[in-house]
């Protein structure tokens, strides 16, 4: 294997970073060796706890080894190579995105998706670099190609970050997952491809909808509580699925140690939802301080994913007129609902419900697409969490989301995944240097350095 063993076998071996202050010596596939290094940090934001000024942690293979102040690791680790950091951070999760590849939050453009899954793939592509070169090394997918998508990153044919997907989004027929103006009989030929959007009617087809996930490799379950914004004709303050339903597939997906992820609006799915043992409500816009009670005792999470909303205000052609409609209705009270769970302590994870990157001849481009995602924590900073609660929200709290499924990750802690960025200026002093990749000086995932001053994420 040649090259420097921080870039990986496929890139330039005399490449070089910036604060690298030795060259390991590169081993063939015949001489295993672990990758060893130091990164050193002004400041040290560990996703959980308190900042250390002067930290730095160790790296070997893709676990972090040590963490601490910077004048104790330099002591026993004075030989290893180094990097320099300003700030560093574990590397950010969103957890509600869709691989979909599509071009507006409409029923033609996602049933475009689901017809062309070429064309979906060729649009994906680039949205996962841009989301690692924005600092998200990982993401749960709510519903689209993601376990497609992730196999191709785990065997090099993309680069990404690591996808956590649920395959399908699942309602009842005529809910928010059903494509309303499709005819039924071609929209159950969808279905029956085990694509992004499923229908059941009943506890044994719910139970056998949940297995069909679990089939797909579905790390999450994913299910409406609600009805929606983007879908024609349901009304996301109703609530959908019957609690009967709903308490079937909590409890066959945790026979597989799956959680329940439950597409939420109006109050009463979320209660109905709460109740019946889900442990994530999808953005929750109708909470209330009751609602809010609730999820603090039954554990569960809010993803609240306020930047669709605000994208979708800002451009009306991205949503079909009856979902605009519906979006001018829900957005007042979803900012209701974010201020309400952070004045109550809910715990909260971040989330977009970004669904892809539009063309660059769309003059919502520079709006809308993948590797602004962290946007989402500037506007929970705006509805009340100092920044370093949404720096947890972002980092910590990502693998609560998936439940028994989720890794030892979202923090710079001994034995945790070695996945965590470098950012060139302070996020506790503004928040919105994490928007974009133009403060995210370094990344890594795994171990493996993705980008570095002067080196972009690239897919070569």
């Amino acid at each position: 294997m040649r090259g420097n063993p921080f870039f990986g076998p496929d890139l330039d071996p005399t490449s070089s970073m910036e604060g690298l202050a030795t060259r390991q010596t590169p081993w063939t596939d015949a001489e295993p060796k672990k990758d060893k290094f130091v990164v050193e940090a002004d400041l040290l934001i560990p996703g959980k706890g308190d900042p250390i000024e002067h930290g730095s942690i160790v790296v070997e293979g893709n676990k972090i080894l040590q963490v601490g102040e910077s004048i104790s690791i330099a002591k026993d680790y004075s030989h290893l190579p180094k990097y320099h950091v300003k700030t560093l951070m574990p590397g950010m999760w969103d957890c509600h995105v869709h691989f979909l590849g599509a071009q507006r939050v409409a029923w033609d453009s996602l049933l475009e998706a689901q017809q062309k899954q070429a064309l979906t793939g060729a649009r994906c592509a680039p949205d996962l670099l841009r989301l690692l070169d924005a600092g998200f090394t990982s993401v749960r997918e709510m519903a689209g190609y993601g376990i497609q998508l992730d196999q191709a990153i785990e065997e090099g044919s993309l680069v990404g970050p690591k996808i956590y997907s649920s395959n399908a989004i699942i309602s009842p027929t005529g809910g928010h997952a059903d494509l309303h103006p499709l005819p039924k009989p071609w929209y159950d030929d969808l279905c029956r491809q085990n694509g992004p959007f499923q229908t059941a009617d009943g506890v044994p087809e719910c139970l056998k909808v949940v297995r069909m996930q679990l089939r797909a490799g579905a790390k999450v379950i994913k299910i409406c509580g609600s009805g929606g914004v983007g879908s024609e004709l349901d009304n996301p303050v109703d609530q959908q699925f019957s609690s009967e339903e709903m308490t079937a597939m909590v409890d066959e997906a945790a026979r597989a140690q799956r959680i329940i992820g439950a597409h939420c609006h109006g109050k009463a799915g979320i209660m109905a939802a709460l109740h019946a043992g889900v442990k994530t409500i999808e953005h929750g816009s109708y909470l209330d301080d009751e609602a809010a009670d609730l999820m603090i005792q039954k554990g569960a999470i809010l993803v609240t994913t306020r930047l669709i909303v605000e994208n979708g205000l800002q451009s009306k052609d991205f949503f079909s007129p009856k979902g605009y409609a519906k979006l001018s209705v829900v957005a007042k009270h979803q900012w209701n609902a974010m201020q309400t769970a952070i004045r109550k302590g809910v715990t909260c994870a971040i989330g977009t419900d970004s669904t892809g990157t539009l063309p660059p001849s769309n003059p919502l481009s520079k709006l809308v697409r993948q590797g602004l995602n962290a946007k989402e924590l500037v506007y929970h900073v705006k509805a009340g969490m100092t920044p370093l609660q949404a720096i947890e929200a972002a980092t910590a709290n990502g693998p609560l989301t998936l439940g028994p499924q989720g890794p030892k990750a979202g923090q710079l802690r001994e034995g945790y995944d070695a996945d965590f960025i470098g950012v060139d200026a302070n996020p506790l002093e503004d928040i919105g240097v994490l928007v974009g990749p133009g403060h995210v000086s370094h990344v890594w995932r795994q171990g493996k350095c993705y980008k570095s001053p002067g080196r972009g994420v690239s897919f070569i």
